[in-house]
Parts: C-alpha cells; sequence; structure tokens
C-alpha cells in the first residue's frame, strides 16, 4: 500500500485487511499486535474507493482517540488528509465547521453521539466508521447508537470493530455483532500460527502465598456475620443464587427497585439493609483475602465514620455487631505486630530478582484498588535504583489516611513519557493501564491479585512479550477467592475463543447459503 509510509503489514494483518474491505468486520487481536494498522488500511482504501468521503475513528478515551490520532499522521504522507480530533471541549459550533473540512475524525462516541442527536451535521458521507475497545458496545453506550444512526445515513457504509477481547458470553458477542452489523469475523491469539513468529516468548508464572492464620481468624469473624445476613436473604425468598458479589449486587438493584416503586413492605427493608452489609462484608472479605492489611483497614475504619456519621442505618447496624469489633480489634493487634499480607513480601521478592537479572527493569504491577497500590507504591520505593508511580484514573480518591489519588490526562501522558524514558521503571497500575493507552513495551507483568474477567486478563496480558522477551507473574493467595478467580478467568478465555469460532462458523454457513442461492438463480436465468 504505496499510501502507508514507514511501516509494513505483516501477512496476518493483509489477510485480515482483506476481509474488512469486502465486509463489515469484527477483528479479535491481542493488545500491541496491530490492530490499529489493519484500521489504516481499511481507511486508505476506502478513501481511493469513495474520494469525497469521511472515514470516523472512535475510541472510549480522549487520550486513545489521540494516540490514533498521532498513529495515523505517522504513517500517512503529508497533505494526505485532513485529520481532526473531536473532544467535548471543543465547541460545538467549531466542531460543526471542522467536520466540514475534515477527512478523518477521530473523537469519542459520547462526542458524536451528542452531535447527531443536535443534527450538528450527519453522517451519510462517512465511508468507514472503526470503533475501537468495541467490546464496549453494549446497551445504551454512544458506542450504540452513533452506529445505529451510521447505519440508517451512510450511503456507502462500511464497520470495522476492533477489540483484544469481546467476551466469552456468546449472546454478549452476538449482541456486539449485532450493534455494528457485522458480517466477518477475524481473530487471532498468540498461540495463532501466523502471529506465533511475530511475538517474543512470553514466560507464565503463578507464584502462590499461604493465607496467614492471624488472617484467617478474621475472615472467620467476618464470615459468621456473612453467612448470617446471606441465610436471612434467602429465607426472606429474596436471593436465590450464591451470594457473590455480582448476584448480590442484582438483589440490590432488585429490591431498591421495588421500594422505589412504592413497595415499602417490611420484608424488602429489611432485606434491604441485610443486602447492603452483605455486599460490604463480601468488599471486606476480598480485600483481606487478595489485598494488603492495610487496605482492608482502611476500609473497616471507614465504615466506622460512615456509621458515626449516621450515613447508613445498615453500616450502623453492621459496626454494632460483635463479631465485627472483635475482627476490628484482631486487624489493629495484626498491624502492631507489623504483619502484612505475604503478597507484599513476595512481590518485593520478585522485583529485586527481575531487577538482579534486569537492571534495566521495566514492569507494571496491576491491582484493583488504590489503596493496594499506595501501599505497593511505596513498597517498592524503598528498594534501591527502582523508582516507582502509581498509573490511575482521573476520579479524584481520598481515603481515611488523607491520601488523595487521581491523575489528569496530563499527568497520565507525563508519567507514561517519563516510564519510556527509564525514568520512572515500574508503574503500579489500576484498569486504566488496561486498556488501549500506548503505554511503552515492558519485561514483566505483575498480577497483584488474579481478575475473574477474560477481557481484563487479556488485556492486562498484552502489555509484555510483543517486541522483546516478556513474563506474566500471577500472585495468587491459597485458599482465598484467589483461585476460584484465576480459574474463572482461565474458563471463560477458553469459552471465549469458542464463541468466537461458533460465530465464525455461522457466518460461513450463511455464506455458502447465500453462493448456493445465487448459483440457482443464474441457472434459472
Amino acid at each position: 500500500m504505496e499510501e502507508i509510509q514507514n511501516i509494513k503489514p505483516r501477512k496476518y494483518q493483509e489477510e485480515i485487511f482483506e476481509t474488512c474491505r469486502e465486509k463489515n468486520c469484527l477483528v479479535v487481536l491481542p493488545t500491541g499486535i496491530g490492530k490499529t494498522l489493519v484500521a489504516l488500511m481499511l481507511a486508505t482504501d476506502r478513501m481511493k474507493k469513495f474520494p469525497e468521503s469521511k472515514i470516523m475513528f472512535l475510541a472510549p478515551t480522549k487520550p486513545l482517540a489521540q494516540q490514533h490520532l498521532d498513529y495515523f499522521k505517522k504513517h500517512l504522507p503529508e497533505l494526505y488528509a485532513t485529520l481532526e480530533l473531536f473532544t467535548g471541549k471543543t465547541e460545538a459550533e467549531k466542531r460543526k465547521k471542522l467536520w466540514q473540512n475534515a477527512d478523518i475524525i477521530f473523537s469519542t462516541p459520547q462526542c458524536i453521539s451528542n452531535d447527531v442527536k443536535n443534527s450538528m451535521y450527519d453522517l451519510k458521507d462517512v465511508s468507514l466508521l472503526i470503533e475501537d475497545e468495541c467490546h464496549r458496545c453494549m446497551k445504551n453506550y454512544s458506542y450504540t447508537y452513533v452506529a445505529s444512526e451510521y447505519k440508517k445515513q451512510a450511503r456507502n457504509p462500511r464497520i470495522l470493530g476492533l477489540t483484544a477481547s469481546p467476551g466469552s458470553d456468546k449472546a454478549r458477542i452476538k449482541k456486539i455483532v449485532d450493534n455494528l452489523n457485522i458480517e466477518a469475523v477475524e481473530i487471532r491469539t498468540r498461540e495463532s500460527e501466523d502471529v506465533k513468529e511475530y511475538l517474543q516468548e512470553l514466560k507464565f508464572e503463578v507464584v502462590k502465598v499461604d493465607f496467614p492464620p492471624e488472617f484467617d481468624e478474621i475472615r472467620v469473624l467476618l464470615k459468621k456475620i456473612f453467612d448470617k445476613k446471606t441465610e436471612e436473604l434467602r429465607s426472606r425468598k429474596l436471593l436465590f443464587m450464591p451470594p457473590t458479589k455480582k448476584y448480590l449486587l442484582e438483589t440490590q438493584h432488585k429490591i431498591m427497585h421495588s421500594i422505589s416503586m412504592g413497595n415499602k413492605h417490611f420484608n424488602l427493608l429489611l432485606g434491604a439493609s441485610a443486602c447492603a452489609q452483605a455486599i460490604k462484608l463480601q468488599h471486606a472479605l476480598e480485600l483481606l483475602e487478595t489485598q494488603t492489611l492495610s487496605s482492608f483497614l482502611s476500609y473497616i475504619q471507614d465504615l466506622f465514620s460512615q456509621a458515626e456519621k449516621k450515613e447508613s442505618k445498615a453500616v450502623q447496624n453492621l459496626v454494632k455487631q460483635a463479631e465485627f469489633n472483635q475482627a476490628y480489634i484482631k486487624s489493629r493487634e495484626i498491624e502492631a505486630r507489623k504483619i502484612e499480607h505475604p503478597k507484599l513480601a513476595r512481590l518485593k521478592e520478585i522485583v529485586e530478582e527481575e531487577l538482579k537479572q534486569n537492571p534495566r527493569i521495566r514492569a507494571i504491577i496491576f491491582a484493583q484498588y488504590r489503596d493496594t497500590l499506595l501501599t505497593i507504591n511505596k513498597a517498592l520505593n524503598s528498594i534501591k535504583n527502582i523508582n516507582a508511580r502509581i498509573f490511575v484514573g482521573q476520579a479524584k480518591k481520598e481515603n481515611e489516611k488523607g491520601e488523595t489519588t487521581g491523575l489528569s490526562q496530563r499527568e497520565q501522558q507525563e508519567i507514561i513519557h517519563d516510564f519510556s524514558l527509564g525514568k520512572i521503571n515500574i508503574l503500579c497500575a489500576s484498569q486504566i493501564g488496561e486498556e488501549g493507552l500506548d503505554i511503552p513495551e515492558v519485561n514483566t507483568v505483575i498480577f497483584y491479585e488474579p481478575v475473574p474477567s477474560e477481557i481484563r486478563k487479556i488485556q492486562r496480558a498484552g502489555r509484555t512479550a510483543r517486541l522483546m522477551k516478556g513474563k506474566l507473574i500471577m500472585l495468587v493467595t491459597k485458599k482465598t477467592r484467589d483461585e476460584s478467580y484465576y480459574w474463572a478467568a482461565f474458563q471463560k478465555e477458553k469459552k471465549m475463543k469458542q464463541a468466537i469460532e461458533d460465530i465464525q462458523k455461522e457466518f460461513d454457513e450463511k455464506e455458502k447459503i447465500k453462493q448456493e442461492n445465487n448459483k440457482q438463480k443464474k441457472l434459472f436465468e
């Protein structure tokens, strides 16, 4: 493709592109092995076919949209096309003008969705709609609205959906397929023969730690109240499924919905309190089992302060319980004895070992909670030659100790810049480090805890072993939910591959029938 500069497509990218030229396509590729190049190839192809048309590239966040724009700028000849970034900060009238003159528009879906709703411009001249991280194309998300308007308005529609993982649920994948009018699926994994040769070796290691008996004593106390509350929900005929976080939240939603509709029956009101307490206990148990003692304590103290401010009746009832107070006293004693969750010490050892093997270490450590990240960051910065930094989203959050976390997009970009220069050698990242952002390749990715989501597991793992050898290390606390989360993601990933293969087969069957019908038609003509 003579229009593209400084980069040569790989064979699998060319094959995927050929499918995308002919059909609306869902492309499932691991992070960092070239989804954006497929989008670029298709964009230049559509502009050649429809010279007066526009291309629209949507991404869920502004930094990601900016990243795609920079990539196109780098690989398209100067003056080839007018590229514009749309953000909510650009005044609507100005966006209207930019739309008239732009050839390729990069934007968040919310921005385009609002403009189309307000009839600022229409989508009839858009010959290609690209939706990145399209596993978000569900329910009422702006992605879905823009796609449905595009299907109605465009004269020459073509849709490209990009994701590292659309999820494991076949019905969910089908919903994405329907929302985007997908006619073909192209999937590659790290194991695909045509991808393997371009990737570096990835070593995967599960590091197991024991759950300390002192922590187990606290767990037993909290579990006692938790079991009482879930039993109460069952006897009130409000909970029919296992008391997992997911089902408890669904139950709470149903109860609150009934109450808001005017049903103030005492069974529901008491059930609402029991359910709220069960959810709080479930969260406390997760912190105790999988995170750090300090994040667990911080949460318990937060519950005490909520009760003191009389913010919630359920929390007031919870902190009155004898077992809850015993659990708090025990955790304070453990803290005074300087006992922490064994994962933290093991993590330090792993980082020290990695540093010995490679003084130019560059690693990302993923953890679910900000309090945990603060503790990890502090522990790692005590190691000589380690400069770790917290990498989290924009929302400003303050914990019980008065420590505030939250980074503006500018601060996030600065940290990524310093990380790419090697000034920072470890990122302690929350979920924001998983999706899309152009974080330089790392040689080690460490999961502080397994995540039960296959989408998030695949995105975390995709941060390493692309251009250089990589290691993926997962910390698992024995006899805790860490183990079940690990297996949940493993099974869901297998299910995802099977679900996509099934959908691919269905498309192939439809294609065969279509070709057969065309043959028959020709015979009768």
